[in-house]
């Protein structure tokens, strides 16, 4: 593989490192988008948390965009929580608006927060209800860093679509005021940003993201002849590497959507057996698998599926649309 970057203590993502930067700029164009995700392994528990400005899991904006809606009108929250492979909780909430604040280190979407401290942590902090009609959510998400981010990368050459690893590798810690959790593990914080809606010319991608006693990897595959990008973070130490192309040879099923989705989970050398299927849509899957101290979580999604107007109405289901914060 073709090294990307090297370890360097980048943004403030170390132990011991203040952070250099804020949020970075909002997006603020029709079609754009960036969302800062999340996912955790504690004990029995699994969860994911993401905010998102211009949100993907919008039906209203893929149609509003072409018309000129703009990102942070179609901001959302989104929090799974999973006990042993099971799904809990889900939130996905649709807000008009979001906000930034403590001096650019705060981004507010209704009651919820994301904040990156002084101090070099990331927490997130969820205040919802269960979509579409459920029942009060609190959440809270703390994340020690363990390791440098990795460079920003273009997922695509020539297709402004952007990824980076912000924190590879962290010590969590979970809470779940709702039902009485509290527990700590590992976790991994990232975002992607575009100038464009996904699914234009960015038909999809599938990843994995590994956690092992020593290190993380986390693999990104891309569509079409694109060399896959892989990050590795362990030891305190983070670097990103593009290619070589070797095509997908993966063993791959149908899920009951017809979405086509790995038999095995891998990152790196290892590979995970029969994964669980966390979330499956017609144009999205999460699949976790576990193996003593090893713990991947995956993703596929299609966003070509996402735009048709078929899919798009069965999006509003899932989601709770709120009109004020």
């Amino acid at each position: 593989m073709r090294l990307l970057n090297s370890a360097s203590p980048l943004p403030g993502i170390h132990r011991g490192y203040q952070w250099r930067e804020a949020l970075p700029a909002l997006p603020d164009r029709p079609g754009a988008y960036r969302w800062f995700y999340a996912d955790v392994t504690a004990g029995g528990y699994s969860a994911v948390f993401i905010f998102m400005l211009g949100s993907l899991f919008s039906p209203r904006y893929s149609v509003g965009s072409r018309r000129g809606a703009l990102p942070l009108q179609h901001s959302a929250v989104n929090f799974a929580l999973y006990r042993e492979g099971s799904r809990r909780h889900w939130v996905l909430s649709e807000y008009a608006q979001a906000s930034v604040g403590q001096a650019g280190r705060e981004l507010r979407i209704g009651r919820s927060r994301l904040v990156y401290t002084p101090e070099g942590s990331v927490c997130m902090e969820v205040d919802e209800r269960c979509a579409p009609f459920g029942g009060q959510v609190r959440a809270r998400l703390e994340l020690e860093p363990e390791a440098p981010a990795a460079d920003e990368v273009q997922l695509v050459p020539g297709v402004p679509h952007y990824w980076r690893a912000l924190a590879p590798r962290a010590k969590a810690r979970l809470e779940v005021d709702s039902l009485g959790v509290s527990a700590e593990g590992r976790g991994y914080h990232d975002s992607n940003h575009g100038a464009e809606l996904l699914g234009t010319r960015l038909p999809g991608w599938h990843w994995a993201r590994l956690h092992g006693p020593e290190e993380t990897v986390v693999d990104y595959h891309l569509p079409g002849n694109v060399a896959p990008l892989r990050v590795t973070s362990g030891g305190g130490e983070t670097r990103a590497e593009r290619g070589p192309l070797l095509g997908d040879a993966r063993r791959t099923s149908l899920t009951g959507w017809g979405l086509r989705v790995p038999q095995h989970l891998s990152a790196g050398s290892a590979m995970m057996a029969e994964p669980r299927l966390l979330e499956s849509s017609p144009f999205y899957a999460r699949l976790e698998a576990r193996r003593g101290d090893v713990d991947v979580m995956g993703e596929v999604a299609d966003f070509q599926r996402f735009h048709s107007p078929y899919i798009r109405w069965m999006a509003h289901f899932r989601t709770r649309v709120e009109r004020r914060a």
